[in-house]
Parts: C-alpha cells; sequence; structure tokens
C-alpha cells in the first residue's frame, strides 16, 4: 500500500523544529485528534529510541499512541503509529503503521519537512479506509506544523 508523503517548510531551524515535533506538539496538534478533546493536558513525543508518543488528559488520564523507533535529533524521528482504524489503542505494534520525519536546513532559519505515514496494511481489513481518511488529516497536520512555525 503506498505510503502518504507530504513535504512544508517552516521558518525555523532544525532544531527548532524538531521540538515542535516532540516538546512543543501540543502548540500545534489539533485538540481534535487527541482521545481527551479539549480536555488535553499534554501530547508530547520523547526524543530516544523507546521513548513513549503520548497524551495525558484529565484527571491522570494517559494514553500512549506509539513508541519512536528511531531517533537522531534534529534531523529525524520514526515512531509507530499505534491507532486502529475505529481510533483506539492498538497495543500490538504489528498491526501498527510508522510515521517518519525528516528535517532539512534550508538555509539559516529554515527547514524542508519531510513526512511519511507507511505500512497501513499492518491494520488489517480496513487499511485502504484508514488510509484515505489519514490523507486529510495529515493535510491539516502539516498546514498547523507550519502556522506554529510563523
Amino acid at each position: 500500500m503506498e505510503p502518504i508523503r507530504r513535504d512544508v517548510r517552516v521558518d525555523l531551524p532544525p532544531e527548532q523544529v524538531f521540538a515542535l515535533w516532540t516538546d512543543a506538539l501540543d502548540r500545534w496538534w489539533p485538540r481534535a485528534f487527541t482521545w481527551s478533546q479539549d480536555k488535553l493536558d499534554r501530547i508530547a513525543i520523547e526524543p530516544h529510541v523507546g521513548g513513549r508518543c503520548y497524551e495525558r488528559g484529565p484527571l491522570g488520564f494517559h494514553l500512549d499512541f506509539g513508541r519512536v523507533i528511531e531517533c537522531e535529533p534534529p534531523v529525524r524521528l520514526v515512531f509507530t503509529w499505534q491507532i486502529a482504524f475505529d481510533r483506539t489503542p492498538q497495543p500490538d505494534p504489528a498491526q501498527a503503521s510508522e510515521v517518519e520525519i525528516r528535517l532539512r536546513a534550508a538555509g539559516p532559519s529554515a527547514t524542508d519537512v519531510e513526512i511519511e505515514h507507511r505500512h497501513f496494511e499492518r491494520h488489517g481489513a480496513q487499511a485502504a479506509a484508514y488510509r484515505a481518511g489519514m490523507e486529510h488529516g495529515w493535510d491539516e497536520l502539516v498546514r498547523r506544523l507550519a502556522a506554529a512555525a510563523r
């Protein structure tokens, strides 16, 4: 199954864009794309191999939605996407897709960001429908990432 690929240039150096993907994800990630919605307290990716991709909500709510499988700050981050077609957590990484973020300096204060979401077939029978739905989601995420960098 063909991966989803998105490219965008953002007006920050790679180190700061990497931080947007890890420590400042809650500054730009849509609340509608989380389980906690408007009650979201934190969403982040721990920038090291084995690091958690997680969200924290009210009253101690905590949910992991992936794990970092490759990390090369500030140029590359790969994590599992452990969210099933029905938006439930998928604890089995063998049934998870992967997201790769590649960052390349484009001058002193800009970065070219390449995003690839791949291995949708691991999501099972609904993989094609899931991939189709994620097209719009990644368009929105790329738009919001660029806006957060301004």
